[in-house]
């Protein structure tokens, strides 16, 4: 079969990376086709994955909508020769509107409940919706749900060993107990008037006081006096990073959720709680959300606490996790072939691939 993957995003990269590798294992056609955004096209190479690059950055919410319609129309341009069986995405907006236009079927994986833009976009054009089993709303016919979080098509231990010498590159003794504080830059379209930690100063003087050395990553500029707990590490270690952590204390939910599923405790400190930020809390004490005006003060007293368990309590919680949920990667390429098949068997074998042409 022929498939299109479209990456807007550096998660997404992370997401679609193993499915990408299976899927031509099996001898299946992917062409992968991104929108500069973030350290996306960095990890794209990083990881050896073919791909052009179809869209430049957005500087600003104004913006996205001019960036959005020229990736949507390069988009359908690149496709239409193609002829893919299915062109799958996180979000999907271009993904779900190209294929309806081209009437080849779509598929698209999400989990952000509140991000309302993309979902009215993207969910009335798309033939399946893939969502995690916590996900809080109800799509319709087209919803099919698994028992998993996003961060398991790439972290779930199938797929992913932490390599612990990324410690020598971020200058830390083996020993060394750190924490890893990541800042967003609260520009993203869902993130319009959310907020997080009051004083990230205080957050890192927490922190060292309890004996941790503390290394920073942000979105954008972090403020000027905390430039020099930044670190420098080529954007595919970040996850080696966040297993060798101590604790993450996160404005950002994907980088929470990631350090849970590795068996790292996180602090999560933002009004928005999702579906799958709320199953690692309740479910598997994993993370720790924060919101409402006292937030701050909260979960720097959660902090201290996560600090004085032992090791094991982490690990303990992460192997009942990995009990329960699945190997995401698996159901992304099942889910694929499962909807792409019909469409497939339907061409010739001889049948020419148009880009080859």
């Amino acid at each position: 079969m022929r498939v299109v993957v479209t990456i807007q995003h550096p998660g997404h990269v992370h997401f679609f990376r193993h499915s990408i590798a299976e899927l031509r294992a099996r001898g299946h056609e992917v062409h992968v086709f991104a929108r500069e955004s973030d350290v996306a096209i960095a990890l794209l190479e990083a990881y050896d994955i073919d791909h052009e690059v179809l869209a430049g950055e957005s500087g600003s919410l104004l913006s996205l909508a001019t960036v959005q319609a020229t990736y949507e129309l390069r988009l359908l341009a690149r496709a239409r020769r193609i002829e893919p069986d299915v062109i799958t995405a996180i979000g999907g907006v271009a993904a779900a509107h190209v294929a309806s236009v081209l009437g080849t079927k779509s598929v698209v994986f999400y989990d952000t409940e509140h991000a309302t833009l993309i979902t009215k976009l993207a969910y009335p054009f798309a033939d399946v919706i893939c969502t995690p089993s916590c996900y809080r709303s109800e799509i319709g016919p087209a919803q099919r749900t698994y028992p998993g979080y996003h961060e398991l098509a790439y972290l779930h231990p199938d797929r992913f060993e932490p390599d612990p010498t990324v410690r020598e590159e971020v200058c830390l003794e083996p020993d060394e107990r750190f924490a890893l504080v990541r800042l967003s830059s609260w520009e993203a379209s869902h993130d319009v008037g959310h907020g997080g930690f009051d004083d990230p100063r205080e957050v890192i003087d927490r922190l060292e006081a309890a004996g941790c050395s503390v290394r920073l990553t942000a979105e954008g500029e972090p403020p000027a006096d905390l430039e020099s707990y930044q670190f420098t590490a080529p954007p595919e270690r970040m996850h080696d990073l966040l297993a060798a952590a101590d604790i993450v204390v996160s404005e950002g939910a994907t980088t929470a959720a990631e350090a849970a599923v590795l068996g790292t405790p996180a602090i999560y400190v933002n009004p928005a709680s999702l579906g799958y930020t709320a199953d690692l809390e309740s479910e598997y004490g994993l993370l720790f959300g924060f919101n409402g005006p006292d937030r701050h003060t909260r979960a720097l007293e959660k902090t201290d606490a996560v600090l004085e368990e032992p090791a094991e309590t982490w690990t303990q919680r992460r192997e009942r996790l990995l009990e329960d949920r699945i190997d995401v990667t698996e159901f992304v390429v099942q889910q694929l072939e499962t909807v792409a098949g019909p469409q497939a068997s339907n061409r010739s074998p001889s049948s020419p691939n148009p880009s080859e042409s």
